[in-house]
């Protein structure tokens, strides 16, 4: 996993990343939304859900460590080994709204991600133990903040860019 040499470097990958993805959906008609293609595992609606589903669950962690409550990662109703079903969860929260809805929710959690960033520490961002939601999240490896941070925006939208290409150059 990339190392990064400070808070402005994680949040422009973050940027860059995030613009690249999101623009992949500006071509897409709002009635394909909910249309499989061949080979690809998610649809356009949920490919969003789910990064919407994520940032939103990074956000709550740190939201409610802040408020000194208890922390279940990765939610209060499923475990790491049932993440099928909290994908599918995400899936039929986020199932009635629009592409243009669910890229409006998705860019108000990354504008909140870059504000957790700017509101932690050096310490809290880049080094171990210092979030127990980030501990308790998991059982035998070390993660720093700034990890989770990674694997919930940077590294899906890279990987979900792919896909959602992918799954335009089937479809349209």
């Amino acid at each position: 996993m990339k190392v990064y040499s400070g808070r402005e470097e994680l949040k422009n990958e973050i940027k860059k990343t995030y613009s690249k993805f999101i623009a992949e959906f500006d071509d897409i008609p709002e009635d394909m939304r909910d249309i499989r293609a061949e080979g690809v595992d998610r649809t356009p609606a949920e490919n969003l859900s789910y990064q919407v589903g994520w940032t939103t669950l990074l956000l709550k962690w740190e939201q409610d460590e802040r408020n000194n409550l208890e922390v279940k990662t990765p939610s209060e109703q499923f475990r790491w080994n049932q993440l099928g079903q909290l994908y599918q969860w995400f899936t039929d929260t986020y199932k009635g709204l629009s592409l243009h809805e669910l890229k409006e929710m998705l860019e108000a959690n990354i504008q909140k991600i870059y504000e957790m960033i700017d509101s932690m520490t050096d310490e809290e961002l880049f080094l171990p133990h210092k979030r127990r939601w980030a501990d308790d999240a998991t059982k035998s490896a070390v993660w720093e903040v700034y990890k989770f941070i990674h694997i919930n925006t940077i590294a899906p939208f890279g990987t979900f860019r792919t896909k959602i290409r992918k799954w335009k150059k089937l479809m349209l």
